[in-house]
């Protein structure tokens, strides 16, 4: 039998671009270091701004009460390059979950904890690398509608007084427009009776903001932390459902403004912390609760 093979036009397979240049270590270091220092120097030019202008500040809120578990300088990079994030990973990641970035998306950075490395003093350190990230409005996945999944208002009560560091007690005698007071000499909180759930709730919130700061060496000054305690309880009212409409931040650029980068991220640390220590314990009694509403058949 004949074959007719030669009538057709053999492509000759491309062979693949080689790449003959050596891996230049020296380079990737080089690249390395000027991405981590421009990192680094967004964290700071953020912070100066956050600094600067109270909407900036309250966006900062907005995106650290949404990463309560990231780092003050992660959310202040998901504040400058991707403001409205709502939930981000890096590239593998995103893949494993069968999931895949749109063409053209570009990623964002923040950090993740590097090697351990021993200072000239001799203490140990660790070092942050920069580590792309990409958010879920970046990717194929079609972003839903999601309903509120905040629970009712006597279970997001009892979750904030769950385990508070003080006792809350009930009061007839408050001063006029004090809904809700923790005094330190005593070490407990009174609030007002007969109040609705969203002043309970932002009251009693920005008063064990305050418990929670009090070290008990009697030395604890109202005055000196009202703001974090302020910005503690908006962060949990925007955390868990709370009314937000009522909270200005004026005055944010008169108690940070003059503060260094490394200054006025304490400060946000402060606040992170406060907010952060509340909200645990409230998550550890609600995922108690879900546990037990489950079905014996899903345990």
């Amino acid at each position: 039998m004949s074959s007719f093979d030669d009538l057709f036009r053999q492509e000759k397979e491309a062979p693949a671009p080689r790449n003959d240049r050596p891996f230049d270590k020296e380079t990737w270091k080089q690249q390395k270091q000027e991405q981590r220092e421009m990192v680094y120097s967004l964290i700071d030019d953020t912070a100066e701004a956050v600094a600067r202008e109270s909407s900036k500040f309250q966006s900062y809120l907005d995106v650290q009460s949404r990463f309560d578990r990231y780092s003050v300088s992660n959310a202040l990079l998901i504040l400058a390059q991707k403001p409205n994030a709502t939930r981000i990973a890096d590239f593998d990641t995103w893949k494993e979950q069968g999931i895949y970035i749109r063409k053209k998306e570009s990623g964002f950075y923040i950090l993740e904890p590097g090697e351990e490395y021993q200072r000239d003093d001799g203490t140990s350190g660790i070092s942050y690398n920069p580590k792309k990230m990409f958010d879920i409005s970046q990717t194929g996945k079609a972003l839903k509608h999601e309903t509120s999944a905040y629970p009712d208002d006597r279970t997001r009560i009892k979750a904030l007084m769950d385990h508070a560091p003080v006792p809350i007690r009930i009061s007839d005698t408050l001063p006029e427009g004090t809904n809700a007071l923790y005094q330190p000499d005593t070490r407990e909180i009174q609030i007002r009776r007969g109040m609705d759930a969203e002043n309970i709730f932002r009251a009693l919130s920005q008063e064990l903001a305050h418990a929670e700061m009090d070290k008990s060496d009697g030395d604890y000054s109202r005055s000196e932390n009202g703001f974090h305690a302020y910005c503690a309880s908006y962060m949990l009212c925007k955390q868990y459902g709370g009314d937000t409409s009522g909270y200005r931040f004026d005055h944010a650029p008169e108690m940070l403004e003059s503060m260094n980068p490394q200054e006025i991220r304490a400060e946000l640390s402060t606040i992170r912390e406060t907010a952060g220590e509340i909200s645990g314990r409230m998550n550890r009694m609600l995922a108690q609760q879900r546990q037990e509403k489950r079905p014996e058949r899903e345990r």
